[in-house]
């Protein structure tokens, strides 16, 4: 069973395989789900010389947004970031290839764990600084344009549920919810105010996508780069004092004369709450997931965002 929760028939696998073999002219001897990322179906694939990694995206939406990803990591690694991975090209030189109507890309294998701690944090900060110290100058890459529209969608999903179960656990978090959402508006307008000098190449989610291992780190599933302020990753452990702290030490480290801004901070905490909450409605099995994400360990971010005047 791939990660995307798809169970793929011998047939596909086989017809998979082949595939890899005549695009990229590797002789497959294993392929095995791998539990990595969160919208692609992802694969393990052992040759005789490595192990690669193939992640294919199926879904209409991302598949705009992953094709679009594999110039931004070739960008990245030819600016020297080495803690990524690196792009496995076709034997046409192309970066991805289309297989049975999904984006299909092949990268080196990066072994390790999926972890994330405060331990972690500070790796993690240092290696995103090294990435906001690339310049982006003539890189196609989204603007961040602060419209705070993950709460828009999530309004049309709810709008359109039928799922008593969940539209029940909603009802009971409406006040909540609306708080959240009227929040967030007030930062979208706050945060359009401010000029884009100050915007660098940020992941979006790198503490969910670190890779320990041994005593290396790798932030991988560079598939939602955009061009945006550094609170976009900062945003995550904003409440905690030395994390912040930590964020500006490597940031100076890399001659990054940034200071995190409070409103953007916030922005960041009630767009992501809302982004997170619209992904998991996608998987309407996931009743515990969202009330677990509505009252879970996000509370802590928002209440600091809450203390935002």
């Amino acid at each position: 069973m791939s990660y995307s929760n798809i169970v793929r028939s011998e047939e596909y696998k086989r017809d998979l395989i082949g595939f890899i073999k005549t695009e990229y002219e590797i002789e497959t001897l294993k392929l095995i789900p791998a539990s990595r990322g969160f919208y692609g179906e992802t694969w393990r694939l052992d040759a005789n010389d490595k192990s690669y990694f193939v992640k294919l995206v199926y879904n209409t939406a991302h598949k705009i947004i992953y094709e679009r990803s594999f110039h931004i990591i070739q960008h990245l690694c030819n600016h020297g970031i080495d803690f990524i991975s690196r792009i496995v090209k076709t034997k046409n030189s192309s970066p991805y290839a289309k297989f049975d109507n999904a984006i299909l890309g092949v990268f080196d294998w990066i072994d390790g764990e999926n972890i994330e701690t405060d331990a972690t944090k500070i790796p993690e900060y240092q290696m995103l600084a090294k990435v906001y110290a690339v310049p982006s100058k003539g890189l196609n890459i989204p603007l961040e344009d602060f419209s705070g529209h993950s709460v828009d969608k999530f309004c049309e999903q709810w709008n359109a549920l039928d799922d008593e179960q969940i539209l029940t656990l909603l009802e009971k978090n409406r006040a909540k919810l609306e708080h959240r959402a009227e929040r967030l508006k007030i930062f979208s307008k706050r945060c359009q105010n401010s000029d884009t000098k100050d915007f660098v190449i940020t992941h979006g989610d790198a503490g969910g996508n670190l890779i320990v291992s041994g005593d290396k780190y790798f932030i991988v599933d560079w598939d939602h780069p955009i061009l945006a302020p550094a609170e976009r990753d900062a945003w995550v452990m904003c409440s905690k004092d030395w994390a912040q702290d930590a964020f500006h030490d490597a940031l100076r480290q890399n001659n990054i004369t940034y200071t995190l801004r409070p409103e953007r901070l916030a922005y960041y905490c009630y767009y992501f709450f809302f982004f997170y909450l619209s992904a998991y409605l996608d998987d309407l099995t996931q009743a515990d997931t969202i009330e677990e994400h509505i009252n879970g360990w996000i509370e802590e971010t928002i209440k600091y965002a809450d203390s935002i005047p």
